[in-house]
């Protein structure tokens, strides 16, 4: 009888059957969506409509193949501002063409996710660094907030940048009306204050119902979103593919930054459930649900860590209860006409909620007292990122440029320090020697003939280099020859292991090598 054979692993993995905590989780998710992806569609620039499209496609698609069981997949305050500013210089807010930009990009963004997590590219989620991270984040969550300014005064904004657009509004206290100040304010209150009182509590639902029943009773008169169009949303890939060059590389990095957030979410509950987790699934997830964001008319989507929390506290075992959000919003696109009476004032409120968050200005202090590099990576690029806006991405750019430079700086600096014995020069490198920094490395050791006349021998002491690359080994090399051309004999001590072998055949034959024996 022949044994069967074993399919692949990745083959053999199933889609874990739904529990019964995913019902209720996804269904309480989609009601504290709906009103969420209405503001996030706001500030990206787009009619409201589209936030649900995304809302409701995105969550279904990322449940197929995710790798969190609790990640709650849609539309959310970063991307959204991203997208914004990625679109707004190429078509204006609202109308036509930057709807349809904004789903191209969607596309384009999930191709880039799906992409990375074929090539099981994950480990890019880190690759930017920390303080470049830092600095845009603050400086987007400070733009957020502004952008909600206006909105929350009801006084017109006349500026592209959102900074600007709030202290426009800011400096006309004549013009401001104080209702909708209120009602956004209680928003925040609630919502702020509830979440500390207790995460599996839909504060954003509550919130939102009661300023939606004391709109529509005349309790309160302030302006309201508007007429939403109501039905199943307009999957098509009939789309102005034309703008793809212009939008390939605001994708790229909204692929890459936005999935920051969703890849920590999924991390802090993998680790807290000591369960495992895989960021190129995650990439594909994420990836997938920006694909059917597009398709439906929507635009890029992110990771929640307020929904994914409330998903969790909610019961949700399997990532099923991503796939019930959205079905619920899904569901809920015929009737969603309902909340046309709701003030902007709650979007705003909504918006500012998810952005305070993001404001904390502890890592800067850090960043001051152990790398001053570091805080001039992280200051600059906040600095940028408010200057630049909407055009955010270019400021995220200058981020990852200074973040480059520092790391180039330091990698290429090789500090020497110098002990004379008699004749006898002892010379110990500290850095990585490697093809950048080779050359200065050469240059001052030449340098030190010209300093000491009088050598007889040099004595280079090499373990303190954390790396010996072979143009580094032929550094040292070429530095042998001119000594020896001036009578000098170089030796060249504690090659550490991983270079051994090689500054054996490089280096002996020109001078003398000293290996350091392993523990």
């Amino acid at each position: 009888m022949k044994t069967p054979k074993r399919r692949p692993r990745a083959m053999r993995r199933r889609i874990p059957p739904p529990a019964r905590g995913d019902l209720i989780a996804g269904i309480s998710v989609a009601l504290v969506l709906v009103p969420q992806s209405l503001a996030y569609a706001e500030l990206a620039g787009l009619p409201p409509v589209h936030g649900l499209y995304a809302a409701a496609a995105a969550p279904i698609a990322a449940a197929l193949i995710g790798s969190s069981p609790y990640l709650q997949t849609g539309p959310v305050a970063l991307t959204s501002l991203l997208t914004l500013g990625a679109l707004s210089p190429l078509a204006v807010t609202g109308s036509a063409t930057f709807i349809s930009y904004a789903a191209v990009l969607a596309i384009l963004v999930g191709a880039a996710r799906v992409m990375l997590g074929l090539l099981r590219w994950g480990a890019l989620a880190y690759f930017m660094s920390i303080p470049v991270i830092t600095g845009f984040t603050v400086a987007a969550a400070v733009l957020i907030i502004g952008s909600q300014i206006p909105d929350l005064l009801a006084v017109p904004a006349d500026s592209g940048n959102p900074a600007r657009a709030a202290a426009d509004a800011l400096s006309q206290p004549g013009n401001w009306s104080i209702a909708p100040l209120l009602i956004g304010f209680a928003v925040i209150v609630i919502v702020a204050a509830g979440r500390k009182i207790s995460a599996a509590v839909p504060w954003v639902l509550i919130a939102t119902a009661a300023a939606l029943v004391a709109s529509r009773t005349g309790i309160i008169d302030v302006p309201e979103i508007g007429h939403i169009p109501t039905g199943m949303p307009p999957v098509s890939l009939d789309l102005p593919w034309q703008a793809v060059p212009q939008l390939i590389v605001p994708a790229l990095l909204i692929a890459l930054v936005g999935f920051a957030e969703p890849a920590s979410i999924a991390r802090k509950y993998a680790a807290a459930d000591r369960q495992a987790w895989s960021p190129n699934r995650e990439f594909l997830g994420q990836g997938l649900a920006n694909l059917a964001a597009g398709a439906a008319g929507g635009y890029p989507t992110g990771g929640s860590f307020s929904r994914s929390a409330l998903n969790r506290h909610a019961g949700a075992k399997t990532r099923w209860s991503g796939a019930v959000t959205g079905v619920t919003v899904l569901a809920m696109l015929p009737i969603v006409d309902v909340l046309s009476q709701l003030p902007v004032a709650v979007l705003a409120g909504l918006v500012i909620v998810a952005a305070i968050s993001l404001v904390d200005l502890k890592p800067f202090g850090e960043y001051w007292r152990n790398s001053r590099p570091q805080f001039l990576v992280a200051v600059p690029t906040f600095v940028a990122t408010l200057i630049l806006a909407p055009r955010v991405e270019r400021g995220l750019l200058i981020g990852i440029a200074l973040a480059f430079a520092v790391h180039l700086w330091r990698e290429m600096r090789i500090d020497v320090t110098t002990r004379l014995d008699d004749r006898v020069l002892h010379v110990h490198p500290e850095g990585v020697l490697y093809f950048a920094s080779a050359p200065m490395l050469e240059t001052h050791l030449t340098g030190l003939l010209a300093e000491h006349p009088d050598l007889t021998s040099v004595i280079i002491d090499v373990h303190r280099l954390g790396r010996l690359d072979l143009t580094g080994l032929m550094a040292l090399r070429n530095f042998a020859q001119q000594a020896g051309d001036f009578g000098v004999e170089v030796e060249v001590h504690n090659v550490p292991e991983h270079a051994r072998e090689r500054a054996h055949r490089v280096l002996e034959p020109v001078c003398r090598v000293v290996t350091t024996e392993p523990d």
